[in-house]
């Protein structure tokens, strides 16, 4: 156990990146960052979030849901609808877990095509609502948004690059289907479900806050193993929270300009993935649209744009060892997708 936990801590290349670069930050700005309870409560959502989505892993629901579609005509259309579906819901990153698996399983001619188009539906499908990903969720608590004007501010981004994977996927053919052996759901299934209700009744503030702790309590005392999350990823906030607060008293800078935002965020998202570029850039701009956009359509473009890229490729790789053509063919869909967002966007932002 040990030994996987220090396996997986040498490939958190952004985790400690970013450890590094607080601590320059700190040294540069003479001071310790300031963390508020604006901070801390993110971070709280978004572990809850985790819990309840691996007790839903779990239980077996998304394999489930999986097996309904695995073996019927139109797969490659309906495995996008799924990965579509789930993004909204339970994150990118989780959606491309559970897909790209059960994709690679699947007999499919250029499935190559089909993983990538899963990981740009991922990312944009999930762009929709608050909770389809970390820098959303983000996003969503930092600037105190109502769900509808945040669902509607991002929609014409999401729905298009929805429909656009939807349209290319037409290009990809699957072989005989195939029934694939997935565990059957466990008992625990429809508990974890109703706490993921909770869950996203409490995000669109139905619900108070506090009612997260109720599914941390539940896996604490009866199912411990979905406590067994991406802490990394959790860490990766916080330091980043202090990062971005050193970066506020070393640059002294605000951007005003919506286009500027937008540009700024998405393009830096190539380069340091969207995540961060969130919580970088959310500190310098009150302009919350711009920067939704930015980050979201940032994701598409380059493998490091988006942690769901990397998943997808890890996946990927693991199956087919010589992905070389899978980076370039990545690269050229996320091209596209990234140019024709950001056209879109600039014309929203006008």
């Amino acid at each position: 156990m040990r030994g996987k936990f220090v396996e997986r801590a040498l490939k958190e290349w952004l985790f400690w990146g970013s450890a590094f670069a607080l601590g320059i930050t700190s040294l540069i700005s003479e001071r310790l960052p300031h963390y508020d309870l604006k901070d801390f409560k993110i971070l709280y959502i978004l572990l809850v979030f985790l819990v309840s989505v691996k007790g839903l892993e779990r239980g077996g629901f998304f394999t489930g849901v999986s097996s309904v579609i695995s073996h019927s005509k139109f797969l490659p259309q309906k495995l996008l609808i799924l990965t579509a579906v789930l993004s909204m819901l339970v994150t990118n990153d989780v959606a491309l877990f559970i897909m790209v698996p059960l994709t690679l399983a699947i007999d499919i001619r250029e499935v190559e095509t089909l993983v990538i188009l899963e990981t740009l539906v991922a990312n944009g499908a999930s762009s929709l609502t608050p909770f389809g990903n970390p820098q959303n969720i983000f996003i969503y608590f930092h600037y105190n948004l109502h769900p509808m004007e945040f669902m509607m501010a991002i929609a014409p981004v999401s729905l298009f690059s929805t429909a656009l994977a939807l349209a290319l996927s037409f290009r990809v053919s699957s072989n005989s289907p195939v029934s694939i052996g997935l565990k059957r759901p466990h008992g625990k299934t429809l508990i974890y479900l109703f706490f993921f209700t909770l869950f996203v009744l409490s995000t669109l503030r139905v619900l108070p806050l506090w009612i997260g702790a109720v599914p941390l309590a539940y896996a604490a005392v009866f199912d411990r193993k979905s406590l067994i999350v991406d802490y990394f990823l959790i860490g990766t906030f916080f330091l980043f929270f202090g990062i971005t607060d050193n970066l506020m008293n070393i640059m002294k800078i605000t951007l005003i300009n919506a286009r500027e935002v937008f540009l700024y965020s998405a393009l830096s998202s190539q380069v340091m993935s969207n995540v961060p570029s969130a919580l970088f850039f959310a500190d310098f701009t009150g302009d919350w649209r711009a920067l939704l956009c930015g980050v979201n359509v940032g994701g598409f473009g380059s493998i490091v744009s988006s942690l769901a890229n990397l998943i997808s490729y890890k996946f990927y790789r693991s199956r087919y060892p010589n992905a070389k053509g899978f980076l370039l063919r990545f690269f050229m869909y996320g091209l596209l997708f990234l140019t024709l967002g950001m056209l879109l966007c600039m014309f929203m932002i006008l």
